[in-house]
């Protein structure tokens, strides 16, 4: 077994932080104190140099199992063998107060027979770039940066512990019954033992804080259980502070291995916006839904570059997020460059106007009215975008080959203005709608006229080419045109015949066009599978898609987790967990689930 495979992590998180556990009890991805921090440990992303924080029963022959405690984000994992078993608890504590310390709590305990133990914590601070000095007194170590960019942190134990070098090891002993437990958090005031009884009392207010939240979802249809894990897992990404979604919580993991196409995904992408509202919102989760809303309603009023809105932002809104290469990392698997920081944030991409404004009319229908100086701003990105929809663009993928009109920015202009229009009628709000109208209609006759190709019979991604794209896929999502239209149908007959492998999906022919301007391939992208699930069910076609559906949730991890895209050979590639994914996944999940059932008359979008 390869444990350094991606997809055999599992995630632990408090809405502020997230740390990866591997399958052989080594944590060995955390960015600390936020999402977007400095990273504390990163051997993920280079085995040697990284760091991590291990914690290996010596067991022969043994055998791992993970999984969550039910309807918790509470990770156990089981090493099992014939002179012993043992299970490792790794969780980060939630309070509801949401004044919980921002520390990772792990215990060891031995199930049956007698186990010998290796504890290695190796921080490696900014991105494995800062040397630390470590102090030990009694049962606590405490790491101090030396270059003051992290905080220092302190490892509390139950048993002893010795310095090696800069790190903190411990070689112990359990016998059946017996657990030792480390806490890696901020610096307390004072040095003092663990309580054991406050741990517990941590470890129970935490499931049940999960166990209540997940209680919450209104879901009852099929495959309940893969959709109640993709909400957990989007809880985690969602800042308890700011109300935002990472894309996903790790910067450059290769969508080839060996490639160049590693990116920085810790920030909060406008074009998820919309997937997560429709996404938290047909879950019954209200609370998550008004708080990102509220997020949202703050970018409204900012000015980008290239236009009113830029492509991402920081968890807290920040829109500077400058790309550096970390030339002394290896890369994972040797796939270079390391990159943290995301220069796309600086790119024109026109679609985001339609998920800003699809996100808005989704808040307007089960939230709360927009404001009057809320709808001043969206007369102001609209009289913005009615100058500059025909402008080239780096469209959804964020290709770096040259801005071009891409069909997927024209579709979502599109967007922009019908539910702009659909808004000010249902709730009686002023505007220039015949402005607006007429933009919106002109831009339907562009795409008709301009991104149709008659001997592919098929709209094309790129006006000129005959390119296809599986973002076309959201044409019937987005409600642009019927999901059984003749043009429609032929459409998804020519995606298929290109883009499809039995279930999956690859976003466009990047070996053939070299659109996004980069070397090499990549992965099937596992969203698009799910658009295409989606599409193939607003298209009647429901025993195909809850075959392929199915198939589909096979790909998943252990964990019932997703990365970014899916190898040729089935291994994740590409950030991992990623929130689009499975933003993507409850979308076709429950339209599946009420196309089965016979109860999707309801207008959704």
């Amino acid at each position: 077994m390869s444990y350094r495979a991606i997809e055999n992590y599992g995630i632990i998180g408090n809405m502020q932080s997230i740390a990866l556990v591997g399958m052989d009890g080594s944590i060995d991805f955390l960015c600390y104190p936020e999402f977007d921090s400095p990273s504390v440990f990163v051997a993920l992303v280079d085995d040697k140099k990284g760091g991590r924080f291990q914690i290996e029963p010596q067991l022969t022959n043994m055998r791992v199992r993970q999984l969550y405690l039910p309807d918790t984000n509470i990770l156990l994992t089981r090493f099992l063998a014939e002179e012993g078993v043992a299970e490792l608890t790794d969780y980060m504590p939630i309070e509801k107060d949401g004044k919980q310390p921002n520390e990772i709590v792990r215990t060891v305990a031995v199930i049956r027979g007698n186990v010998q133990f290796k504890m290695r914590c190796q921080p490696r601070f900014n991105y494995a770039s800062s040397t630390h000095r470590t102090e030990i007194s009694d049962n606590c170590a405490t790491f101090f940066p030396a270059d003051h960019i992290c905080p220092p942190m302190s490892l509390y134990s139950t048993i002893a512990l010795k310095q090696d070098s800069q790190d903190v090891v411990s070689h112990f002993n359990l016998k059946a019954g017996a657990r030792a437990t480390f806490l890696l958090g901020g610096v307390h005031s004072k040095e003092q033992p663990l309580e054991m009884e406050l741990i517990g009392r941590r470890f129970h207010r935490t499931a049940q804080f999960w166990k209540s939240w997940i209680a919450k979802s209104n879901y009852r249809g099929r495959w309940r259980e893969m959709v109640n894990r993709s909400a957990l897992m989007l809880k985690l990404l969602i800042s308890r502070k700011h109300g935002s979604l990472i894309a996903a919580p790790t910067f450059s993991l290769p969508e080839h291995i060996g490639g160049v196409r590693n990116w920085d995904y810790r920030f909060t992408w406008l074009r998820d916006a919309t997937f997560t509202l429709y996404g938290l919102i047909r879950l019954g989760f209200v609370e998550e839904a008004e708080a990102f809303i509220d997020w949202l309603k703050g970018r409204l009023g900012d000015d980008a570059q290239r236009g009113p809105l830029q492509v991402m932002y920081g968890i807290d809104g920040r829109q500077k997020l400058d790309e550096i290469t970390l030339d002394h990392l290896s890369g994972y698997e040797n796939s270079r460059p390391v990159r943290i920081g995301n220069a796309a944030y600086q790119q024109l991409q026109l679609d985001i106007y339609g998920e800003m404004m699809d996100s808005i009319y989704l808040a307007n229908k089960y939230g709360h009215s927009i404001s009057h100086s809320g709808w001043q701003d969206v007369h102001r990105i609209l009289a913005w975008l009615g100058k500059n929809w025909r402008r080239p663009d780096e469209g959804i993928w964020e290709v770096r080959g040259g801005a071009k009109e891409f069909l997927h920015s024209r579709v979502m202009c599109w967007v922009a203005f019908d539910r702009a229009l659909r808004l000010a009628l249902k709730r009686s709000l002023d505007g220039p709608l015949n402005v607006w109208r007429r933009t919106r209609d002109e831009i339907r006759n562009d795409i008709f006229t301009n991104f149709w190709d008659d001997e592919l019979q098929s709209f094309v991604q790129v006006k000129g080419t005959q390119n296809l794209d599986a973002s076309t896929l959201l044409m019937p999502m987005m409600r642009f045109i019927s999901p059984v239209d003749p043009m429609w149908l032929s459409t998804m007959k020519a995606i298929e015949k290109r883009l499809v492998e039995d279930t999956l999906v690859y976003r466009y022919e990047a070996e053939h066009t070299h659109i996004d301007g980069l070397p090499g391939r990549e992965g099937s992208f596992t969203a698009c599978s799910f658009w295409y699930v989606e599409c193939l069910a607003r298209a009647g076609q429901l025993e195909k898609a809850q075959l392929l559906f199915e198939k589909l949730l096979g790909y998943a991890n252990h964990l019932g987790l997703y990365s970014e895209e899916l190898g040729s050979d089935g291994r994740h590639l590409g950030n991992f967990p990623q929130a689009f994914t499975h933003l993507t996944l409850i979308s076709a999940a429950t339209y599946l689930d009420r196309a089965l059932s016979g109860t999707n008359n309801a207008v959704w979008r």
